[in-house]
């Protein structure tokens, strides 16, 4: 079973969004908060597996909220954007977000993105992922203080960059191993291991990475 605490400050859409993940016999929702701070109290406490997160919400915004729930190690985190402030989406990834899916988000695939999110493998919505690589690639892209030195790659084996460029390509765990031929356990292996060098806390996060640096 699936636990998970949805963060949202709208009471319709929250209830929206209790609504259809209950309708999943797979998934328990087992807290609701109504902003940034009682959605990483309840994190605390009832130590889900996932935060299903709003990032416009009162008190704590949903990127703090989100940094603190993954530098604690409370929970996986599943961002929900309308998509209206790229510094949000950006914030987000950077604070270990392991996955995006816009509001619009049609209910079946909320409940699959919760669902692959849980199983540790990183989700971006292809609006997202779009607008994402659209940024990367611009001649202005969106600065970053923090920007990659190359050198950080060092650490890794020819296969985990192999593995790396395709996470930056968006590709699944099972998409990864038909590409560099290999069992889909290993993929998620060589993943682990390549967060770990790089210090990362999400697949998204490498993602991000792999684009920054053009892998």
């Amino acid at each position: 079973m699936i636990r998970v605490v949805v963060a949202e400050d709208q009471n319709s859409v929250r209830a929206g969004l209790v609504l259809i993940l209950g309708s999943a016999p797979d998934i328990e929702v087992v807290g609701e908060a109504g902003d940034g701070e009682e959605a990483v109290r309840l994190a605390r406490g009832l130590r889900p597996d996932l935060v299903l997160m709003d990032v416009q919400m009162p008190r704590l915004d949903g990127v703090s909220a989100t940094r603190q729930v993954v530098e604690e190690g409370l929970a996986d985190v599943l961002v929900l954007t309308t998509f209206d402030l790229d510094e949000y989406v950006f914030g987000a990834l950077r604070a270990g977000a392991a996955g995006f899916l816009l509001k619009n988000t049609e209910a079946k695939d909320l409940i699959e993105g919760v669902r692959t999110v849980a199983r540790g493998e990183g989700l971006i919505a292809p609006a997202v992922t779009r607008r994402l690589l659209a940024e990367f690639a611009s001649p202005t892209p969106v600065p970053s203080p923090d920007a990659p030195d190359p050198a950080v790659l060092d650490v890794l084996t020819r296969r985990e960059r192999e593995v790396l460029s395709c996470l930056g390509e968006g590709l699944s765990n099972a998409e990864i191993a038909v590409r560099l031929q290999m069992a889909e356990a290993t993929v998620k292996t060589h993943v682990s291991r390549l967060l770990g060098k790089l210090e990362l806390r999400s697949r998204v996060q490498a993602a991000v990475l792999a684009q920054e640096l053009g892998i």
